[in-house]
């Protein structure tokens, strides 16, 4: 898919189509192209955990997310849960910050993995839903991740049961100014 179409299609889709796996090759293909993704010197602290079976993806929902985020993700085929290593992006070589955002570079490019990741997912006719309200410990518990590991995202990843409209975007006017 052209770059543009991918940009100008893609949405945060709540409605997926009930019984349309996505297969394992095509999440990996997904997630070689988000750790293409640039970090902090080089230092590749995302992590994703991908649940793709039952029942372990009604688990992950039903006691993970919240009622409103469990609709929105019902028929999805897979949740991604995306971490980051804590300590090191935004971090000198003894683990200490090396400046002001510290540790929080991980979470800015743990943002652009996503981004990547949702992206190529489009691509490829597939949509996602990032969703940041969920139980960041209870993940933890239920997957295995480590404390060193800051969870950060769920995304929904599935085939679109609906098409909704791009929402209104401010004008770069109100987002930029030039120098």
């Amino acid at each position: 898919m052209e770059f543009d179409r991918v940009i100008g299609t893609r949405r945060s889709i709540r409605a997926y189509k009930a019984g349309m796996a996505v297969s394992r090759e095509t999440v990996e293909e997904i997630l070689r192209v988000a750790a293409q993704a640039p970090s902090w010197k080089n230092s590749q602290t995302a992590r994703t955990y991908v649940v793709m079976e039952e029942p372990m993806l009604s688990k992950v929902r039903e006691t993970c997310l919240p009622e409103f985020n469990q609709r929105n993700c019902r028929n999805a085929s897979a949740l991604l849960v995306t971490t980051f290593v804590k300590g090191i992006s935004g971090c000198d070589n003894e683990g200490n910050p090396a400046n002001e955002l510290g540790d929080q570079w991980g979470a800015y490019d743990l943002g652009i993995h996503n981004a990547f990741l949702v992206l190529k997912a489009r691509d490829l006719g597939l949509d996602t839903l990032i969703m940041g309200i969920r139980d960041g410990e209870k993940l933890r518990e239920l997957l295995s991740i480590p404390q060193q590991e800051q969870v950060a995202a769920v995304i929904a990843l599935g085939y679109r049961d609906a098409d909704p409209q791009m929402p209104g975007r401010k004008e770069l006017s109100e987002t930029a100014e030039f120098l």
